[in-house]
């Protein structure tokens, strides 16, 4: 019996990336990363959910295969259509929405026709680093900087000081997160406490990078706490969560 490969860090952002925002996260979407990243879908499943994702039930999938009829229409729309619509338009044209894009894109994946499909544009993300505060935070990293004298120095929080850090490292420019100086034991303190005046007003990618957390892990909390940010209201999830 083959071994199933580990979740490196590197592993699970593809895994995070290829999930993107859906949720609950279908089991199309969980055979697909499975397949892509040559595991198995409960490992895929086990993984997403220990993330904080909700995944949808295998028993809950239901009959979505595609039929070769639909396939072939699809072969045919996607050529015929050559560059001229993204994943998400096709699923929305494709048999009446029947269909999610992550499905869409699988099945496109499967029939090698991705050539066809128009990418989809890049979201924008905010910048809460200047380019010069980054350039002096990968300096001060490559010196040896503490992760406090980095806050200290560019006027952020530890926790903010941490998730730059790991996007910096994900991205390549820096070869290690900074060590911290001090450590505390013990209790934990609330994340979200050093900017709860500030929280409606800020995005959850702007949380996200205070914190030192990942954009999901901030609607997590916003959820379960039913708070809201600019961006996404936690407290009517919370509600219809409970509904």
């Amino acid at each position: 019996m083959s071994t199933l490969p580990k979740w490196t860090d590197e592993r699970t952002a593809e895994l995070t990336s290829f999930v993107g925002n859906e949720s609950p996260v279908s089991q199309d979407t969980v055979a697909q990363a499975a397949e892509r990243l040559e595991t198995s879908t409960r490992s895929v499943s086990s993984k997403l959910r220990k993330m904080g994702f909700e995944v949808e039930l295998a028993s809950a999938r239901g009959g979505r295969a595609f039929s070769e009829s639909q396939e072939a229409t699809l072969s045919a729309f996607v050529q015929d259509n050559s560059g001229q619509y993204t994943y998400a338009q096709i699923a929305e044209h494709f048999e009446g929405g029947a269909f999610t894009a992550k499905t869409i894109q699988g099945k496109i994946l499967s029939m090698e026709l991705t050539s066809h499909v128009k990418p989809a544009p890049k979201p924008e993300t905010v910048r809460t680093y200047s380019e010069d505060e980054e350039a002096k935070f990968i300096a001060m990293v490559n010196d040896g900087a503490f992760v406090e004298q980095i806050a200290e120095a560019l006027d952020r929080s530890v926790n903010s000081v941490r998730g730059k850090a790991l996007s910096l490292l994900r991205s390549g420019s820096i070869d290690a997160i900074p060590r911290q100086e001090t450590t505390k034991g013990g209790s934990k303190e609330d994340p979200l406490a050093a900017i709860a005046d500030n929280l409606s007003d800020m995005t959850v990618e702007e949380i996200a990078e205070e914190i030192g957390k990942t954009p999901r892990g901030v609607k997590t909390m916003l959820t379960r706490r039913g708070l809201t940010a600019a961006d996404y209201d936690g407290a009517a999830k919370k509600e219809k969560a409970a509904e």
